[in-house]
């Protein structure tokens, strides 16, 4: 099989992702990950209460009015599901597929230290039998992957131009090779919100990030139209004496956007990136407000955005409350994509989700 096999296949599932009103559900955290969820609502990591935990995700009715893809754990997609009493049910996979919702599969192996990069970078691993993974995710029925690169602004120069060319031509082998599968990639430079600098400093280095990528993706024959970005909005760091408001934000994300990414591309899916769920809500509300029509869908795709306030009210018990939470953030942001969410008018834990340096 080739590339050219799936073309048909990578549009359409990348246009179904893109269904206007609707983003990503990123469930994609690793046991560790989820671990330290779990700490927090008092729950214990096991391979029971993971399952638990997400057999609720995928059995929260009606989350396909407002969720399009799921991005599983590797995990996740072999694992079957139980229902609220603890019985036994079908694959998690299928409960989502049953609603519509396209499941998909994290498929990097992680971040390890750059080898001549400065103090702190990293390169994402994971090419080494990729192909062979992605193949077999495919044939569970995954449609997309995800591969997150990770850059940080710092006083000492960071990102230097070798993490730059190195995570942006990470991300173009690894389009490359899930799309020859049959996978659509969502390529995910994610820049950390660590750091006091300004918004027009993340803007710089944004800018300069995502022509990278696209000239690395170009340069491997990516098929842009069965592909998808998932960005950080363009923020700056948390430590900035100003905390910059939803037109701020909008202003610059979308002209850093307009400068870089082709119109071919059908959706940006923005990361939450440690922003607070109300704040992910109104931050993408103010940039659907700001353009009108947008070139691309300006969706979601949200893990800590979309679950804070449902683990809480879960708390290892209580389906129908942590299916509600869900539900409550799902619609804030289908709303959000459209531009039309009213602050405050869905509930939220309100929790601040930024944690330094973080890892899944």
């Amino acid at each position: 099989m080739s590339l050219d096999s799936f073309r048909d296949d990578l549009a359409a599932t990348a246009c179904a992702l893109a269904a206007e009103g609707k983003g990503l559900l990123a469930a994609d955290e690793s046991t560790g990950t989820v671990g330290k969820r779990f700490a927090a609502i008092g729950v214990e990591n096991t391979e029971e209460n993971r399952r638990a935990y997400r057999s609720l995700l995928a059995s929260t009715p009606d989350l396909e009015d407002h969720i399009s893809g799921v991005i599983l754990y590797e995990e996740t997609l072999f694992q079957d599901s139980v229902d609220a009493t603890g019985q036994p049910g079908p694959p998690i996979i299928s409960l989502f597929q049953d609603k519509g919702i396209v499941p998909g599969i994290k498929v990097d192996q992680g971040v390890e230290a750059l080898p001549g990069g400065l103090p702190g970078e990293g390169w994402c691993t994971g090419l080494k039998g990729l192909q062979e993974r992605a193949a077999r995710y495919y044939a569970r029925g995954a449609r997309f992957a995800k591969w997150r690169a990770v850059l940080r602004i710092s006083p000492e120069g960071s990102p230097s131009e070798l993490c730059v060319r190195e995570n942006a031509w990470g991300l173009a082998r690894y389009a490359r090779t899930v799309q020859e599968e049959g996978l659509v990639p969502i390529v995910e430079p994610e820049i950390l919100m660590d750091g006091d600098h300004d918004i027009e400093t993340t803007a710089a280095v944004q800018e300069w990030v995502l022509r990278l990528v696209y000239e690395a993706l170009a340069h491997n024959g990516v098929f842009l139209e069965g592909s998808l970005l998932k960005p950080s909005m363009t923020l700056p760091g948390m430590g900035c004496a100003s905390a910059p408001s939803p037109d701020q934000v909008a202003e610059f994300t979308l002209r850093t956007l307009e400068r870089t990414v082709p119109v071919s591309v059908p959706s940006i899916l923005f990361l939450s990136g440690g922003l607070s769920e109300e704040e992910a809500s109104l931050y993408l509300n103010g940039i659907n407000r700001a353009i009108s029509p947008a070139p691309w869908h300006l969706g979601f795709s949200y893990g800590r955005a979309l679950q804070q306030s449902c683990l809480k009210h879960w708390a290892g018990q209580d389906v129908a409350a942590g299916q509600q939470a869900l539900m409550a953030r799902a619609r804030a942001n289908g709303q959000a994509a459209q531009g039309f969410y009213v602050a405050g008018s869905e509930p939220s834990d309100g929790a601040p989700l930024f944690e330094a340096n973080y890892t899944y």
